[in-house]
């Protein structure tokens, strides 16, 4: 087996600093290189619908909720800025994707929810996506996939736990 790009540059700070311990950057610089590895595939079934995967992660919390969102709850349930939500709902909504009601107590609330083209969109694509996403894990069995999961798992506990980005 080869090297990855992280075992390179562990060996080269080895090379400078043998008593450094990389430990933490053999983890985190792996899990880095996977996301940003992971980002440039760009999420072809997405991409092929004229979808980011922001926008994609709005549609499917609207799905999955089955029920009106405001955009602050789709901020915290996409880990989204405000600005970002805010961005991406008027692209959705000019696509008809998503429609906006207005509370009639509160003018300055609104309630978002997925048109029926919305919800049709993201039930083709969502198998199309998952389907997509277990071919670039291909290369892991089963057993390593659930592995790797349940560890990642136990890490992001621990990190929203520690670092606040802990949900609800």
């Amino acid at each position: 087996m080869t090297d990855d790009i992280v075992a390179s540059v562990v060996r080269q700070w080895h090379a400078v600093n043998p008593d450094l311990d990389t430990g933490p950057m053999e983890l985190i610089g792996r899990i880095n290189r996977c996301a940003a590895l992971l980002q440039q595939a760009e999420d072809a079934p997405l991409r092929a619908a004229g979808l980011t995967r922001g926008e994609f992660d709005l549609l499917g919390a609207m799905r999955r909720s089955d029920r009106e969102l405001t955009p602050g709850e789709l901020a915290r349930e996409t880990f989204s800025s405000g600005a970002a939500v805010t961005k991406r709902l008027r692209t959705l909504g000019e696509g008809g994707l998503v429609q906006r009601r207005s509370d009639v107590r509160d003018r300055r609330v609104a309630y978002l929810a997925l048109t029926e083209q919305g919800r049709a969109l993201v039930d083709r694509l969502l198998p199309e996506q998952l389907a997509y996403e277990r071919s670039v894990l291909s290369g892991l069995d089963e057993r390593s996939r659930e592995d790797l999961s349940g560890q990642l798992g136990e890490l992001l506990i621990q990190l929203e736990g520690r670092l606040g980005g802990a949900r609800r």
